[in-house]
């Protein structure tokens, strides 16, 4: 085992060196860079200076000593390879470079949003298991009987609906019409004239619309996922012959079969971890929480390189460690598996 996971942890170093090549190479070939929103607010800005002046003509953007400037300064002076060189060179020392549109360490602007998609992240994880492996118990034994079959619509309802449109709906109807919650934002305005009770509240208050489009994805899923794997154990051989030697139900399922049927939400823990760190790009939109999903976003549409790296190495980062995660729950919740490759 040990062996298993120093080879996987050796793994994540040219897996991720690979991940951050690629979009690398795309951030230097896709249009709309920064030097190409230079040149088109400069053009902006001449043509008006040519409407205000009868004198003046229309000048054609930046000069060639201003265009090296700027590609010195993105650096796009460089050929590509000995650029993504560099900025891995950065990285190895914990410099992520600085953002164009902050003009922060982009180190900085990861771990002011962090703590928000962290608390975002770690509440829903922890709901998710809480909620849905009860429930998921209760469907398996009640199968085929009416609380299976109304539990069953909500579920399906849910998991149809994706958390960004639910999160739209939400937001017009129960933040806009009815008023009931904030339409955005992870605190209110006056969050730090308010006392420990007031702004432990104003967070929950919050963080109810929010929540409940993260929640609804992958509650649906698990619980589906939980029933499913709890009735395949319960058909099983050596199910059967505990039932016939007498055992209760309750021990047959919960000290029997209950056990082999976390494999499966095992296998998916890391997967949600990556979240408890990364949180969600379009709800973290939806709501405009100041956290690193929206970051990663904004970074996306205004092409702000640095920070599209940054975030995208962090949460391929702990997708990796997440896969790792999983495989060690899975070594502890079942004993048989022994990894040797």
């Amino acid at each position: 085992m040990r062996q298993y996971l120093i080879r996987r942890i050796l793994l994540i170093i040219p897996t991720l060196i690979g991940i951050t090549l690629l979009t690398f190479i795309l951030t230097r070939v896709v249009p709309g860079g920064p030097i190409e929103q230079a040149l088109m607010e400069s053009r902006f800005q001449n043509q008006n200076v040519s409407f205000q002046s009868q004198n003046a003509g229309p000048r054609d953007g930046l000069s060639d000593d201003d265009l090296e400037y700027l590609k010195k300064l993105y650096g796009f002076d460089k050929p590509i390879y000995l650029a993504y060189l560099s900025w891995l060179y950065k990285v190895v020392q914990l410099d992520l470079g600085d953002s164009y549109r902050y003009n922060e360490p982009v180190w900085n602007l990861i771990k002011e949003r962090l703590p928000v998609s962290i608390y975002y992240g770690l509440i829903t994880t922890v709901l998710t298991y809480f909620a849905c492996i009860p429930l998921g118990i209760l469907k398996a034994v009640k199968d085929k009987t009416w609380i299976d079959s109304s539990t069953s619509i909500l579920i399906f309802t849910g998991y149809s609906v994706p958390a960004f449109v639910l999160g739209l709906i939400l937001v017009v109807y129960m933040g806009g019409r009815l008023e009931w919650f904030p339409m955005q934002g992870f605190v209110s305005d006056d969050f730090s004239s308010k006392g420990f009770f007031g702004q432990a509240w104003d967070v929950i208050y919050h963080s109810i619309l929010p929540l409940t489009c993260y929640l609804i994805g992958s509650f649906a899923s698990m619980t589906v996922l939980m029933k499913n794997s709890l009735l395949e154990n319960l058909s099983a051989d050596y199910i059967r012959t505990a039932f016939a030697k007498g055992l209760p139900s309750k021990t047959v399922i919960y000290k029997h079969a209950l056990r082999n049927s976390l494999i499966p939400l095992a296998a998916s823990f890391g997967n949600n971890i990556s979240l408890v760190f990364t949180g969600s790009y379009l709800i973290e939109t939806v709501f405009n929480i100041d956290g690193l999903g929206l970051l990663g976003y904004m970074a996306v549409t205004e092409r702000d390189y640095p920070v599209v790296m940054g975030t995208l190495f962090l949460s391929s980062f702990f997708f990796l460690f997440g896969n790792i995660l999983s495989d060690i729950c899975l070594a502890i919740v079942d004993p048989r598996i022994r990894f040797t490759a």
